[in-house]
């Protein structure tokens, strides 16, 4: 269901990711005011069908007990030219079917060193990040696959 969610969010499938919360989402990004409610939650989503915004995400671990599922995982976020990659845990609860429990754990001193990389990269494209993928390492540097 997580991973669902996670791959309709990044497809900008706007309904698909409705379809998967419960009318009474709370949607958590910690050190922010909690949203809640599908109609508010789906206004925070629909941000992300315009074309000048990006979003996607790659997970490095996910796991489930009972109810709850954690990730780990590195999202990249675009915003007309300027692109930023950082690392973020989520924990989302789900309940008959439904995700009832959004709540994202990041560093916002992480987001700003990833907004100010990208803001350089878009004059310097060499010091931009490389997309994560497979080989990509969790947590706050992102390595060049190969690299130690």
């Amino acid at each position: 269901m997580v991973e669902a969610f996670l791959t309709a969010l990044q497809g900008e499938d706007i309904e698909g990711v409705m379809a998967l919360v419960d009318d009474d989402i709370v949607y958590e990004n910690r050190g922010l005011p909690a949203v809640a409610g599908r109609r508010r939650v789906g206004r925070i989503f629909r941000l992300l069908d315009r074309r000048a915004i990006g979003f996607q995400t790659h997970i490095h671990t996910i796991s489930a007990v009972g109810a709850t599922v954690l990730t780990e995982r590195t999202d990249v976020h675009r915003i007309g030219p300027l692109t930023a990659q950082f690392w973020v845990c989520g924990r989302y609860d789900v309940h008959h079917g439904k995700l009832t429990l959004l709540r994202e754990y990041f560093d916002f001193l992480d987001i700003g060193r990833a907004a100010l990389r990208g803001a350089i990269s878009i004059a310097l494209p060499r010091v931009a990040p490389p997309p994560p993928g497979p080989d990509t390492r969790p947590g706050r540097s992102l390595r060049r696959s190969g690299e130690r």
